[in-house]
């Protein structure tokens, strides 16, 4: 399955989500691409990649000079392997412009190597330009992560209408995987109403685990590291361990005999 991470509103977690689902994911022994799609590399940061040393990039893969294959990397995480981004990928919405098919480019490039993975996952920037275009043309569900805001609501609704066009243009197949609270307080009343509104106009899209604030969430990138090989017993790493539960279909019970396995395994390697 290809997933991409969007949302056109800025520090709403697409980043965080990306990394920690795929770190997730690759621990349970799923083969994980990562794809960084935004110009920032935020992903490509916080799986510990130095973005100053990359010599080839998303950038070169969606103008044609340089093969998939050939720019992915292999992080240290297990399971996880990333096209890296760099600056240079904010050029990449001009030059492309011009080219014929651009909003397949992606899709093109992904057909080279999407049988060698379980999941593939995309961070998308904040915007809805030709990249993010590109991210979800290429996917077959979109993961929507938001603040329990009521501005937030505006920006839905303009993602809501690209998703649209995106669907009747190129890719008619593409499905809500569901859509993330993130930062979310209960015990805010904006957050509840917020959440109910969202539920109403998208019922049954809306993943029962909402991501809190923790402070370890917040830590963990400027270590280079998804939250669960940060500190695998944070409130964070709970909360994205049971996201990806959700996503493979699983009991959130279970999630307390899995952390703990997972802990006392990383305490052995340490």
């Amino acid at each position: 399955m290809i997933y991409a991470v969007a949302n056109q509103k800025g520090g709403v977690g697409k980043t965080t989500t990306v990394v920690n689902l795929c770190a997730y994911l690759g621990s349970r022994g799923k083969k994980i691409l990562c794809i960084d799609m935004d110009p920032q590399g935020n992903s490509t940061t916080g799986f510990g990649i130095k973005k100053k040393h990359l010599s080839l990039s998303s950038y070169e893969v969606l103008i044609g000079k340089a093969s998939m294959e050939n720019a992915i990397q292999k992080t240290e995480f297990e399971n996880v392997h990333i096209l890296p981004a760099k600056n240079a990928l904010a050029g990449a919405e001009l030059e492309i412009s011009t080219i014929e098919n651009r909003a397949n480019r992606l899709k093109m490039q992904l057909l080279t190597c999407r049988d060698g993975y379980d999941d593939i996952i995309i961070d998308c920037p904040p915007a809805l330009g030709m990249l993010t275009v590109n991210s979800l043309v290429a996917a077959d569900a979109l993961i929507i992560p938001m603040l329990a805001e009521f501005y937030a609501l505006e920006g839905l609704s303009q993602l809501t209408n690209t998703i649209k066009a995106v669907r009747s243009n190129f890719n008619p197949t593409l499905e809500i995987a569901g859509i993330l609270f993130v930062m979310y307080d209960p015990r805010l009343n904006v957050s509840r109403q917020v959440e109910k509104e969202v539920e109403k106009y998208f019922p049954g899209k809306v993943f029962q685990t909402k991501i809190p604030r923790n402070v370890r969430i917040s830590e963990a990138p400027s270590h280079g590291k998804p939250v669960m090989y940060y500190d695998a017993f944070s409130k964070g790493a709970e909360a994205y361990e049971c996201l990806g539960m959700e996503l493979l279909g699983e009991k959130l019970q279970e999630k307390k005999r899995r952390r703990l396995r997972f802990g006392k395994r990383k305490e052995r390697d340490s």
